[in-house]
């Protein structure tokens, strides 16, 4: 069935989005028709079931049987490279991003207790931006650096091809790995790493001052360790903040390459912002966890699926917020939804009147015209995040 003058939200939805992502490079097109389709589904249904995005896609199949056939034989075909596919997307919406740093953060997040999805993404505004995505069949979220190096290898292609010069990347204890530090360091790439309380910490002659868990802190209190090592290894010289927030026992400790301060704590609680991009994924606006999906090469695939969505949604976002007309879709006087929100309500506003769509894709880098509202995530300077923690500073978006 021809498309290209069919009527309805369907078809000009799927018409806005392979505009986007058949100028790629295909071994086959009908390839990327499909994938379009796909996403069409998605952003429409709100789910990762495949049946719920049969009623969406239009096609020459009578039965929806033959469609749901079509749409897993592309899941399960291995010349489709998720990373071949997504990489030129993503690096053309960053491409007005400017001189500005680049903020990474890895993390991993388990899967239907089988399978551990790697995930880099570019912290953007409150919310997490895929740009790398890896999918393996491991039991648990913990994975060694041999696994997470070919993943960051990835990234820093793409940052290459970019020219993107200023780079930050931010991670859990779980990557407390000093080869991982080494090679961020040979990248050129500053990090802040929260270790843990097991390490040595050492000064540059050798000389061992302490572990990390020795330190002992009172509420509110914070320690900083610059131009020291780590482990046996002597890894170094690198920076330390230890920071105690409030009553209990549990201390932040952060890992730098540059001189650590009071503001290092608050730059690496940004990384909770890629835990909100899991939660959209999994439970939150796609449904992730109801695809009954159990193979590692289609998960990946799938998810794929689900980042082009999140592409183009918090990109729309990004345009209805430069043009002024936020207020259009989100009913608060101050912004209280994440972009990647306002993008999918975008979407259905512009698509209920009969509006284009997806016209551009963009991220641009700089201050946040519309911050969030005060009333939905409090403004915290950095000097009063010891006095709060966490989970008031670094609050969920809608």
């Amino acid at each position: 069935m021809r498309t290209e003058n069919a009527t309805g939200d369907a078809p000009r939805l799927y018409q806005a989005v392979l505009a986007h992502l058949q100028t790629g490079l295909w071994n086959d097109v009908r390839n990327a028709h499909t994938l379009a389709w796909m996403v069409t589904g998605l952003l429409l249904s709100q789910c990762s079931f495949l049946p719920a995005w049969l009623p969406h896609i239009h096609s020459r199949a009578t039965f929806a049987q033959s469609t749901e056939r079509r749409l897993r034989r592309w899941l399960e075909n291995p010349a489709i490279d998720p990373t071949a596919i997504y990489g030129p997307l993503v690096t053309r919406a960053l491409r007005d991003w400017g001189g500005h740093t680049l903020i990474l953060a890895l993390d991993t997040s388990r899967l239907f207790e089988k399978f551990c999805l790697i995930r880099v993404s570019v912290l953007f505004r409150g919310r997490a931006v895929p740009l790398v995505s890896r999918v393996l069949e491991h039991p648990s979220a913990q994975v060694s650096t041999a696994q997470l190096l070919p993943v960051l290898a990835e990234v820093k292609g793409l940052l290459d091809f970019l020219g993107q010069p200023e780079v930050r990347l931010l991670a859990d204890r779980g990557f407390c790995d000093t080869q991982l530090m080494a090679w961020l360091r040979v990248c050129g790439w500053h990090f802040r790493i929260r270790i843990k309380s097991s390490l040595i910490l050492a000064a540059p002659d050798g000389q061992r001052l302490c572990k990390v868990g020795e330190v002992r802190l009172a509420p509110r209190e914070t320690r900083y360790f610059h131009n020291v090592t780590l482990t046996g290894q002597h890894f170094g010289p690198v920076h330390v903040a230890l920071g105690r927030p409030m009553d209990g026992p549990e201390l932040w400790q952060v890992v730098s390459d540059e001189p650590t301060s009071i503001e290092t704590f608050a730059e690496y609680g940004e990384r909770f912002q890629i835990e909100e991009g899991f939660l959209d994924e999994k439970s939150g606006l796609f449904g992730l966890e109801d695809s009954r999906l159990r193979d590692a090469a289609s998960l990946e695939r799938l998810i794929l699926v689900l980042t082009v969505a999140t592409l183009l949604l918090v990109s729309e976002g990004v345009q209805i917020v430069h043009c002024g007309d936020r207020r259009v879709v989100d009913p608060h006087w101050q912004r209280a939804l994440s972009y990647l929100k306002i993008g999918l309500r975008a979407v259905q506003y512009a698509l209920s009147r009969g509006q284009a769509v997806f016209t551009r894709l963009t991220l641009y880098g700089g201050v946040d015209p519309e911050p969030l509202s005060r009333r939905k995530r409090p403004h915290v300077s950095p000097k009063s995040t010891l006095q709060v923690g966490w989970q008031l500073v670094f609050r969920s978006l809608s």
